[in-house]
This record gives structure tokens, C-alpha cells and sequence, in this order.
């Protein structure tokens, strides 16, 4: 497999010739030094191809698809969600998370949440470069912000909420690798979840409580760490 792995947007198949966006062909032409008819690696949600380069001029790089590598992936859904918090460590979970597999970043506003607002543009720069380096196919969704009660109400019945939750006395969940429902981690703010947010959250309809560690853990570090124990228990 080619080590050069690009995301591209629109619709790729057999023998199809595309042109890469200025960025990308500035990328692959004056940082890589790719020439004509190497060949590097084109993504999305339909799967992963093998293009050629067939033409390097001053409008950008023109390619054909050769053959295609990977078909879509075929996994249990990932979601994360959770209170936006300052953005250097912001930027370090989204992309953490990328590649330990989210497929879905909802953003929730607490009582205590500390950020109330998001930069998707941004987020959405990282989750690509994420997704290309991690030698995933999927770019993950991620959504407005929403109010918890919100959250919850929009969806009841669609996911298994994982609550991270440090008054729990539970270190251990109980999932199956043939989950149909997405699974969705539920991260809190910097000032932790309010008692009456927190009972909320119990009465969701299918809610699993766990409690990472007995330290307080950081937004990010706790998001991360409740991925690693998903990954190891259905991979």
C-alpha cells in the first residue's frame, strides 16, 4: 500500500479521472515530490483506490484511478459526546479519537461546561488529516453543539450510552462485538456532571455506567481511555 493517503470528496469508481484541489496538489507535487504516473492512495466513504498522477501543471494535479484497494468499513459505530473544552486539548482529542475509531462527534453543553461554542472547520481539518494518517477509510461526522437534555431526548432508543461516570462503582462494562446500536461515550465537563445532570443520564434507556479510574482524569484523557477499553473489548 502507498505510504500517501488522501482524502477526496467527491465520488470515486473504476477509471475515473479527477483533479486534486490546490492544497493537495501543492502537497503532492512540492512536499512529496511526486511526478508523473506515481501513484498514491484516494479515500472516502466508498472506499479506498490506487489513482495515478497523469498530469502536474500549474492549475493542479489531474489523476486516474487504477484499481480499488478497500471497500467501506464494516464496523460497530463509535460516537463520542462530550463538553467542549479549551482548544489545544480540544485538537488533541479529536484527533486521538479519530484514530481510535469514532464514526460520530457530538459536542454537548452541561451546566458546568467551561467552551460553548466550536470551531467545525477546524475540527473538521484535524478529523482528515486523523483519518488519512490512521489508514482509515470513514471520515467521522461531527455535530453542532446540543444541550444535554436535547441529547437525550433526540436519542433514546437509538444508541447504548457507555457514562463515564467517577461515582460509579462499576470497572468493567458488558458489551457484545455484534452490537447493532452505535455506542456512544458520554465525556463531562471540566466541573464534572451536576446531580441532577447526572440522574438524567441514569434514567437514559439503555445507560451503562463505568468509572475509568479512581483518579479525576482530564476531558481528553478520559475520552481516551474509555476508547482504548471499547477497542480491546469488541475488536
Amino acid at each position: 500500500m502507498n505510504n500517501l493517503r488522501l482524502f477526496y470528496q467527491k465520488k470515486l469508481s473504476d477509471n475515473l479521472i479527477g483533479n486534486l484541489d490546490k492544497k493537495q496538489s501543492h502537497y503532492v507535487s512540492k512536499v512529496m515530490r511526486l511526478r508523473e504516473n506515481d501513484e498514491f492512495n484516494v479515500f472516502n466513504e466508498s472506499g479506498e483506490w490506487i489513482a495515478q498522477i497523469k498530469k502536474i501543471n500549474k492549475t493542479g494535479i489531474e489523476f486516474q484511478i487504477v484499481k480499488q484497494l478497500r471497500s467501506k468499513e464494516s464496523r460497530v459505530d463509535i460516537w463520542l459526546a462530550f463538553s467542549p473544552i479549551k482548544s489545544n486539548y480540544f485538537n488533541f482529542m479529536i484527533q486521538k479519537s479519530t484514530e481510535l475509531g469514532v464514526t460520530k462527534f457530538i459536542p454537548v453543553i452541561f451546566e458546568r461546561s467551561v467552551v460553548r461554542k466550536i470551531n467545525n472547520d477546524r475540527l473538521k481539518k484535524i478529523i482528515i488529516e486523523a483519518t488519512e494518517q490512521s489508514n482509515r477509510i470513514c471520515t467521522p461526522e461531527i455535530e453542532s453543539p446540543v444541550k444535554l437534555q436535547n441529547f437525550l431526548s433526540t436519542y433514546e432508543d437509538k444508541i447504548k450510552l457507555i457514562f463515564t461516570d467517577l461515582n460509579s462503582n462499576k470497572k468493567k462494562i458488558s458489551l457484545i462485538k455484534s452490537e447493532k446500536k452505535p455506542l456512544c461515550i458520554l465525556i463531562g465537563p471540566e466541573g464534572d456532571f451536576s446531580e441532577s445532570e447526572r440522574l438524567k443520564i441514569l434514567n437514559f434507556k439503555d445507560v451503562e455506567t463505568i468509572k475509568l479510574n479512581d483518579n479525576i482524569l482530564r476531558s481528553e484523557t478520559a475520552a481516551i481511555s474509555a476508547l482504548s477499553v471499547i477497542n480491546f473489548i469488541i475488536n
